[in-house]
């Protein structure tokens, strides 16, 4: 494996706009590449975005949900991969058949290399959750994708990376919101209003336990425990009526952050990841030293998913 610059973003999405959504990405995609960046990835459901998809009918939901690869924001997402010779990671809501599913995409120029179907999907009921994990292999190295609630759940992160993932893209619509965790909860729309008069406010409550601090509480580990890189993307702004905070960043396999975004704007951030820290991560000798024999039937023993976060009992 050879060093892969990689970049991830943040954007403020339009509700259902998937023409503007898509030239955001259009936007940050030349600027990535224009910065040397091997490949590109956004955050959840960038093309269409998250949180209102909370309140739309199966009927809503539908009109936004496309076919893949067939449909015309994969197929666009291909065209611009060709125009900038540079891969795509974004997500989208997809059908098919009957079923419908929150999925995020890696596309080249040569067509679509990876589908993911988040395995927690909570936004809308109307969503179906995936049954699979998936790892492929992009520009030399072995990838794999965690779509926000995925991450929360750590089994998933070790199978993933059981599965040989060396990199695991993790695109999220996160923070900012209530939780049983002291700290959490809603920023002030007035605190958005005046970032560019007055930013340090704004700035101390996204970087604070309703966003940073909070992702920093398990984003690190997850890299560390299992010694992969991570590449987390989020939201800047506004998502439906809720406000996120970007904070898009590259972690290495020692839970180290090699890059973040700190403005409020649509923006990239990139990091060069190289091959050497895999072997000498903590994480690589952990899994080397696991006695699945101890906890296999733990572990394995079935039970009934509880999942609905606090700010959907609102």
């Amino acid at each position: 494996m050879k060093p892969l610059k990689i970049a991830t973003a943040q954007f403020e999405p339009k509700d259902g706009d998937k023409v503007y959504n898509l030239s955001v990405i259009e936007n940050l995609t030349a600027s990535a590449k224009a910065k040397g960046a091997d490949l590109v990835s956004f955050h959840e459901m960038s093309i269409t975005a998250y949180t209102f998809f909370k309140d739309l009918s199966k009927e809503e939901v539908l009109d936004y949900a496309e076919p893949i690869p067939e449909g015309p924001s994969t197929q666009t997402l291909i065209q611009l991969s060709k125009k900038y010779k540079i891969p795509i990671l974004a997500g989208l809501v997809e059908k098919e058949g009957d079923e419908i599913y929150n999925t995020y995409i890696c596309v080249d120029e040569t067509g679509l290399k990876a589908k993911y179907r988040k395995l927690h999907p909570f936004i809308s009921k109307y969503m179906s959750p995936g049954n699979e994990y998936v790892t492929f292999d992009l520009l030399g190295w072995k990838c794999g994708i965690l779509i926000c609630y995925d991450n929360n759940v750590i089994e998933n992160v070790r199978a993933t990376t059981l599965l040989g993932a060396d990199i695991i893209f993790a695109p999220h619509v996160t923070g900012c919101t209530p939780s049983a965790m002291p700290g959490r909860g809603y920023v002030s729309n007035e605190l958005w209003q005046k970032r560019d008069i007055d930013p340090v406010p704004l700035r101390m409550e996204f970087d604070g336990p309703k966003g940073r601090q909070w992702l920093l509480r398990w984003l690190p580990a997850r890299a560390y425990d299992n010694g992969v890189y991570y590449v987390f993307s989020n939201p800047i702004g506004y998502d439906g009526e809720h406000l996120k905070n970007g904070n898009s960043m590259i972690l290495d396999p020692y839970g180290e952050i090699l890059s973040e975004i700190k403005s409020f704007d649509n923006d990239i951030c990139l990091a060069v990841v190289t091959p050497e820290k895999l072997k000498l991560a903590g994480g690589y000798r952990y899994r080397n030293a696991r006695r699945p024999e101890l906890y296999g039937d733990i572990l394995g023993k079935q039970h009934k998913p509880k999942l609905k976060p606090v700010w959907m009992n609102d």
